[in-house]
């Protein structure tokens, strides 16, 4: 595993503390990790609600559309 240096202010280092200190996480390290793993997450579903919003219109889901379906459900 590497190693990285930060620098916070005092307030925000209070915050990572309070944090470690409530028994969330065991270590500061761990705390900054899982913000990391939530930012990616984060990133890759914008990237997946783009590719929705930029993929063309899509299908209403009206009645016809559910009547189509339950006929398709019926026929196995």
């Amino acid at each position: 595993m590497s190693t990285m240096n930060i620098s916070l202010t005092e307030a925000l280092k209070d915050f990572v503390d309070a944090c470690v200190a409530s028994g969330d996480y065991s270590t500061s390290s761990e705390y900054i990790r899982d913000l990391i793993r939530k930012d990616q997450d984060r990133q890759r579903l914008r990237a997946l609600l783009l590719e929705g919003a930029n993929s063309g219109p899509a299908t209403p889901a009206d009645e016809p559309y559910f009547e189509a379906l339950r006929a398709r459900i019926r026929q196995g």
